[in-house]
């Protein structure tokens, strides 16, 4: 192993940065060439198929047989034009990744003749296996059907050779076993409770869309060294490794400037993201060696998520032609901060209105102020579902540390913000208001865009922070697929619009006008929600204390947070939105913790195997050598000098054998808590097993292993260490 990280660092040190030629000097003049979009499509389809895909991508309505082969001809026409060959339906089902299975364009008649085939039938419909993925029970071996169904509304690509349709994916019963189901419907929710509510304010309002500006933080590790880390190629993170003399306390990485190799990298991602329509615009160096960043344009919800899905398969594709492989895991180093994928998220109308954003007149600002009021009392009315969307093995490393929200959640809008829906709470009186009150009242919500010019600094320690113009939710994990957040936020936020129409036309039904009715119904909720915003330190020891006298909830065990899926409340939550069935639900919570499971189970055997098979020998080994060392010194020199030579090198041999012993006995106590863990047939009960068991081992294990690593000759040392994987 050493010689293999010896070759590994020789290759980095001879290795130039490779060159990148840019097609044009201009992204737009390459920007989309791999994407089935409207352009396009007026190309290569009739008026009327063109219509009823932009109708239906728009409106959710359907297509016909004739029309659905017209597409299907125009569309493989196209791709074939890119150089596809085959085609899939791509999708996102419950794993870490994407799926997809290859068709070739191709197929023979009864006399042996072949022919270029794709209709409307293979674009509209296919059939997957279904119970090969993770399903929470819904499927079983013998019930194998499942059926993957076009998403008009995210346009079709061409990657590699190989036309890709973005679809959703349900079983043979009809539930939904991926992400995009749901978002979609979490999503249609939302546009039919945000457009109710801005009918108060905006006739014209007729569609109102979420919108997702996603930031992905990732690593890069040199492709040699991360071949020669079992626990780096088998879990994303390393198990072990103590920390390397030098890593980010300089703070010197960040915003810093982006070495040779990284930034070849980097141009090549953008080029081939480019071309798939996704709008990558921002990158940089972020807190931790080896670690960056990139981050689109705001696009549409849904096509926002599957363009975070597609970018993670290029940056893992683009890394390889760098001899580079790229870390999603959330915490793939102790010591140094973990990487996120910050959620900002908004809602804008038809009409070219961010509905976060204020307007130039107090009307404009109290529709302002009726979503951001009702956005702070959705996340203070599900805080623990907000959290389980987004907890997981790898994010429970990284949430609370001191680069990651904590696992309160709490919601930060800025002193200016707070102020005024403080001064709303004060002066708004229950039924009506008085001329003098209303005039007042008027004035002040009208200077909102004034109060916030210079009020939309980021609080970096909150895990949902307003930032001006939209909402934050940095706690969401970078390895997660951006669905699981969305469809929470989209849910809760559309239910609570709902709930605040409701509220709005009851008094506007007992003669009160309806702005009153507005302003009445959202001092309740500001009073009511108060407890959730916290304009502090979320990092804080005092705040921890703060938020238990205030009644919120620290969850810090993934197993249990995963729990507020199946509280009874949440589940009719989704079933009254239409979004999952308590059988989906109960599905997909069955999903987390098992997935939870299996993640600790393999960490912990991969870390048994290299302590037990690369650790302990090289420490003895090394420890062997030691005691001939002591022998020839005893042999040489008499007692005095010999205790006075040998006495610190026996002190390391006996370090040595407590280290090892001690990691013996704990790897062999954790296979015991795995074996038990393993018998128990609850699902619930094995995830709690090995989350409360077996997942301390981790540490303690890691503990010796890094102590022995500081004694260890370094030439002898089985593995990369940290200061070559973070330095390279």
């Amino acid at each position: 192993m050493a010689t293999i990280r010896f070759e590994a660092l020789e290759q980095i040190s001879k290795r130039h940065a490779k060159l990148v030629e840019y097609p044009s000097n201009k992204a737009s003049d390459y920007f989309g060439i791999n994407v089935f979009d409207k352009v396009k499509m007026k190309k290569y389809l009739s008026k009327e198929a063109y219509n009823t895909v932009v109708t239906a991508a728009e409106g959710g309505t359907g297509i016909d047989r004739k029309l659905a082969d017209q597409i299907a001809s125009g569309m493989k026409e196209w791709a074939i034009s890119r150089g596809a060959t085959h085609y899939t339906h791509w999708f996102h089902p419950l794993t870490d990744a994407t799926a997809e299975k290859h068709d070739a364009f191709f197929d023979m008649n009864p006399a042996g003749d072949i022919f270029e085939s794709f209709d409307g039938k293979l674009l509209a419909q296919q059939e997957p296996d279904a119970s090969s993925f993770p399903s929470g029970g819904i499927r079983n071996t013998f019930e194998a059907r499942g059926y993957t169904a076009w998403d008009p509304s995210s346009p079709a690509f061409v990657t590699g050779s190989t036309l890709c349709i973005p679809t959703i994916f349900i079983s043979y019963t009809g539930e939904a076993l991926d992400y995009k189901t749901p978002l979609i419907k979490a999503l249609n929710e939302l546009d039919k409770a945000a457009v109710d509510v801005c009918q108060f304010f905006d006739k014209d309002v007729t569609k109102v869309i979420s919108t997702l500006g996603w930031e992905q933080e990732y690593f890069l590790v040199d492709s040699a060294l991360y071949h020669a880390r079992p626990d780096l190629s088998l879990t994303n993170r390393t198990l072990m490794g103590h920390t390397s003399a030098k890593d980010q306390q300089l703070e010197d990485h960040y915003f810093g400037s982006i070495r040779p190799r990284i930034a070849s990298y980097m141009a090549e991602l953008e080029i081939e993201s480019h071309k798939l329509g996704i709008p990558l615009k921002t990158r940089h160096n972020e807190v931790a060696p080896n670690q960056f960043e990139c981050a689109p344009i705001f696009e549409e919800c849904n096509l926002a998520v599957d363009h975070n899905q597609l970018l993670m398969d290029v940056m893992q594709k683009v890394a390889a032609r760098h001899d580079l492989r790229v870390l999603f895991h959330e915490k793939p180093f102790a010591g140094v901060n973990g990487s996120g994928k910050h959620n900002n998220w908004s809602m804008s109308t038809n009409t070219g209105v961010n509905l976060l954003s204020p307007g130039k007149s107090p009307k404009k600002n109290l529709q302002f102020l009726t979503f951001i009021v009702n956005t702070v009392k959705a996340v203070h009315d599900n805080t623990d579902l907000l959290r389980a969307s987004i907890s997981s093995a790898a994010n429970q490393h990284r949430l609370g540390a001191n680069e990651a929200p904590p696992s309160i959640i709490s919601v930060f809008i800025g002193k200016k913000l707070t102020q005024m829906l403080d001064e709303i709470e004060n002066a708004v009186p229950e039924g009506k208001m008085s001329p003098e009150e209303k005039t007042t009242l008027k004035l002040n919500i009208g200077k909102i865009p004034e109060i916030l010019l210079d009020n939309t600094d980021r609080n970096r320690t909150s895990p949902f922070a307003f930032t001006g113009n939209r909402f934050e939710f940095r706690a969401v994990g970078s390895s997660e697929n951006c669905a699981s957040p969305m469809i929470v936020l989209n849910t809760v936020v559309a239910n609570q619009l709902k709930e605040f129409k409701i509220e709005v036309d009851v008094l506007v039904e007992k003669g009160i006008k309806r702005d009153e009715a507005i302003l009445q119904v959202l001092k309740q909720y500001i009073t009511y929600s108060k407890k959730i915003r916290f304009e502090g330190n979320g990092y804080s020891k005092e705040w921890e204390e703060e938020a238990a006298k205030r009644g919120l909830t620290n969850i810090k065990s993934a197993v249990k947070a995963f729990s507020a899926y199946i509280e009874k409340k949440n589940i009719k939550l989704f079933e009254k939105n239409n979004i999952f069935t308590e059988r989906e639900i109960e599905a997909r919570y069955e999903v987390r913790i098992e997935t939870y499971m299996k993640k600790i189970q393999i960490e912990s055997r991969v870390l048994g195997d290299l302590a037990l098979n690369h650790i302990v020998p090289t420490s003895i080994r090394y420890q062997t050598e030691l005691i001939s060392n002591v022998k020839g010194l005893k042999e040489l020199f008499d007692d005095k000098d010999f205790k006075e030579l040998a006495g610190e090198r026996m002190e390391v041999i006996k370090n040595i054998s407590r280290y090892v012993t001690s990691i013996k006995k704990q790897v062999n106590e954790m296979i015991e808590a795995r074996k038990i863990a393993n018998k128990i047939t609850n699902a619930t009960e094995m995830a709690n097993a090995y989350e409360q068991s077996v997942k301390p081992f981790l540490e303690s294990i890691r503990y010796n292993i890094d102590k022995l690593e500081l004694i260890v000759d370094d030439e002898m040392w089985p593995l990369p260490k940290y200061r070559e994987l973070l330095f390279n």
